[in-house]
């Protein structure tokens, strides 16, 4: 016998029993319910004074008692029946209401939510019959911006309605104009910020959000800000911005929702419980940019290695993302768990991973080993993703490294010759970007590749002068250059994108920030650039 969801505390013997033998009825599929089933529920839900409620597939079969108390019911996870885009559930929800009330509040946000495919409620007389039958399912994107469509009250008499042939036609009208843009090759994301902090800080940070995510190739559909006193250590948000939420993917046509604070495993948990839609944090994200970035084989190493660590405590029981790495793997003992075994394909990769990255470092030491053989001094350019760092190497050595007006362009790192005219010849590095809360899983990571920095003699820290945001990006790199013990490099500032700036702004600049203004893709701008490295090599590099 299947179980029953809910609260049963309380109930007799007899009442459980009649309520698991629920289960063997069967619907006609042109019934939204007999007339019997209606009956037996409301007399049940009258004698217990509880809510009652199914879940009934299209086949007519019931998947889902739900025992609630007296103002409403629970939906169990129905993760098993998780729609398409542009698809209903295939599930419909009927459930009893004590007092003669319509459809409330908390059915149509489950039935949205859920995307199921009818919402119904008995109401019940007196004498515990069925009085009334409230209906509503989803509408098809109108132009009122309805999510759904409520009928006429039914008599207990008149549930003949087509029941099947009427959640198809729906379904056709959806795939005709989906809720979804399932045909698009694009996620469509709205983006939400969850703070104490000031308005102002949130705001910029859910701006670079944006371009993170644009610089993904996603799709950004809308934007939400909530600033609380607290943070909600269960959802991040409160629950009923949570259901706002989500009513407000569905009228966007949104596939996925990104959080800009990094979710702990608890609480995607806890949010994809109550969504039936794609989370993912900050931090996914930039793992994605740098996976779709990384073309060298140390590259595409290291990204593996970050995205797997950030994955391992997040993997649970219904995650399916891991499922690739169990299938053909033999010699598991008859007891152990699919989650047991993704975790633990799941280490054997890490530990397989970091042996490639230890040997990547050891092959590093060795080419630093043959560069301090020939006595060339090393030049570093570092900075904040996308302030020119490419751009400048490309100018100053006449190279064709990949230079893109979008963050996280460049990911594996690039080293040419440069010859200055005193004829000193020099070693320039172009690095990985930095970002503001860089995710530790790509600091550890890329250990081997940020490591490179120590045999610099000079740091070029790119600034670009043109970002309102410059300051605080300065802030996020000399951070990261404490965190990796750097700062007793030689390090000069340089001001990049002048071009875009007034000169009142460049000069108040140059005196504050002690740098040199430049434009990276001006050849003629860089000579002051030139002079001084070419200065501080004799000093320091030779």
């Amino acid at each position: 016998m299947k179980k029953l969801f809910g609260s049963t505390s309380g109930l007799k013997a007899n009442q459980i029993h009649r309520l698991e033998n629920l289960y063997r009825r069967r619907i006609p599929t042109e019934f939204l319910i007999t007339f019997e089933l209606a009956r037996e529920i409301s007399r049940l839900s009258h004698e217990i004074r509880r809510q009652i409620g199914l879940l009934i597939d299209r086949m007519g079969r019931i998947a889902f008692v739900i025992v609630g108390n007296h103002h409403g019911i629970v939906i169990p996870d129905t993760s098993d029946y998780r729609a398409a885009p542009g698809r209903l559930k295939g599930l419909r929800c009927i459930h009893t209401h004590l007092k003669n009330e319509f459809l409330t509040k908390e059915d149509f946000t489950d039935l949205v939510l859920l995307r199921l495919d009818i919402m119904a409620a008995i109401t019940i007389a007196n004498d515990g019959l069925p009085y009334q039958v409230h209906v509503s399912h989803i509408l098809p994107k109108s132009q009122t911006g309805k999510l759904y469509q409520t009928l006429p009250p039914l008599s207990p008499n008149q549930l003949d309605i087509g029941c099947l042939e009427l959640i198809q036609a729906l379904e056709n009208e959806l795939a005709y104009r989906p809720l979804y843009k399932a045909a698009s090759q694009k996620e469509r994301a709205i983006l939400i910020s969850v703070t104490t902090a000031p308005r102002r800080i949130a705001l910029d940070s859910l701006e670079e959000l944006k371009v993170l995510a644009l610089s993904s190739g996603i799709n950004v559909v809308g934007t939400v800000l909530q600033q609380r006193k607290r943070i909600d250590s269960r959802f991040l948000v409160g629950l009923g911005k949570l259901q706002d939420l989500t009513i407000l993917a569905l009228k966007k046509g949104s596939t996925l929702i990104i959080f800009d604070q990094e979710l702990n495993p608890s609480q995607i948990r806890s949010i994809t419980d109550r969504m039936d839609i794609k989370i993912i944090d900050r931090t996914q994200l930039i793992l994605d940019i740098f996976a779709q970035r990384a073309q060298t084989r140390e590259g595409k190493l290291q990204v593996e290695l970050a995205q797997l660590k950030y994955l391992l405590p997040r993997l649970i029981t219904k995650n399916t993302a891991m499922s690739r790495l169990t299938g053909g793997i033999g010699g598991r003992g008859p007891g152990e768990t699919k989650l047991e075994i993704n975790r633990r394909r799941v280490r054997d990769r890490i530990a397989r991973l970091e042996k490639a990255v230890c040997l990547v470092k050891k092959q590093r030491k060795q080419q630093k080993a043959k560069r301090q053989k020939k006595g060339l001094p090393v030049i570093s350019i570092i900075g904040y993703t996308n302030a020119g760092k490419s751009t400048l190497l490309n100018t100053l050595t006449k190279s064709n490294v990949r230079a893109e007006d979008r963050l996280f362009a460049t990911l594996d790192p690039s080293s040419r010759r440069l010859k200055f005219p005193r004829d000193i010849e020099v070693i320039i590095t172009d690095t990985v970007g930095f970002i503001k809360d860089l995710p530790k899983e790509l600091m550890v990571a890329f250990r081997a590749t940020f490591e490179e920095l120590e045999s610099a003699d000079i740091l070029l820290h790119i600034i670009d002068i043109s970002n309102p945001r410059f300051k605080e990006q300065i802030r996020s790199v000399e951070k990261i250059l404490d965190s990796l013990n750097l700062n007793n490099i030689p390090l000069i500032r340089v001001l990049n994108k002048q071009d875009l700036v007034d000169k009142e702004t460049i000069n108040r600049q140059i005196g504050s920030l002690e740098g040199i203004p430049v434009s990276a893709n001006d050849a003629s701008t860089l000579i002051p650039l030139i002079e001084k490295m070419g200065a501080l090599v004799c000093r320091y590099g030779s």
